[in-house]
């Protein structure tokens, strides 16, 4: 794909969304943290359900220490992989509190030390919360790059470090949550919605013209 049509999916990405954002439900940077690590594996609605009581509960990394893991263990428990989580997130509190005064760091080896977290959570971090200029790839970034071939790659690695010289710098800061929610709810994985894909005409592989998807 060449640079005027990359150009243009991300001119349509901001014509249909100006100011895209997290569908995770959260108000302050703990509670993104906690929400993006809950995530993993599950969907945000079924997240904000979680967080909507535990956040009542303990929305600070002192609050969800004192909470406890058993207690936060039955909060978590209808999201997937919860026990796991649970654990994570005590010892994630625990560094917060010891380390950095129950701050958030704005510091990428710094989030990625914390259990539960790695690259995408800390590039949505740096990225909502901090204003840095990272693309995060998911499961939908990864599928709608390789689907358009908009950033074609074998590894989520290999598609962000295409997007981050591929994007210009002034739709950088916005296009991971274009490319989610276009992957979310239009170039979905199975029966992708072509027929409503205000990008399809610059898709490589627009099944309203072929059957094959990646």
């Amino acid at each position: 794909m060449n640079y005027i049509k990359r150009y243009q999916i991300l001119y349509r990405f901001y014509i249909n969304n100006p100011n895209p954002t997290t569908e995770l439900i959260y108000h302050s940077a703990f509670e993104l943290l906690i929400a993006v690590i809950l995530s993993a594996q599950s969907t945000d609605r079924q997240v904000n359900k979680v967080t909507n009581v535990l956040f009542s509960l303990a929305s600070s990394p002192q609050l969800m220490l004192h909470l406890g893991q058993d207690k936060l263990k039955k909060c978590i428990k209808s999201v997937g992989l919860y026990n796991k989580k649970s654990e994570n997130i005590i010892k994630t509190c625990q560094l917060l509190v010891n380390k950095y005064n129950s701050t958030i760091p704005e510091n990428r080896d710094a989030l990625e030390n914390f259990p539960g977290v790695g690259r995408k959570t800390a590039n949505i971090i740096l990225n909502t919360i901090f204003g840095w200029s990272t693309i995060a790839v998911d499961t939908h970034v990864f599928r709608l790059c390789n689907r358009t071939h908009f950033a074609l790659g074998n590894s989520v690695k290999t598609v962000e470090n295409k997007l981050l010289i591929l994007v210009p710098v002034e739709f950088k800061n916005k296009c991971h949550y274009w490319m989610v929610m276009h992957g979310r709810y239009v170039c979905v994985a199975k029966n992708p919605q072509c027929h409503i894909c205000y990008i399809a005409d610059l898709c490589k592989k627009n099944l309203t013209v072929k059957k094959n998807c990646f």
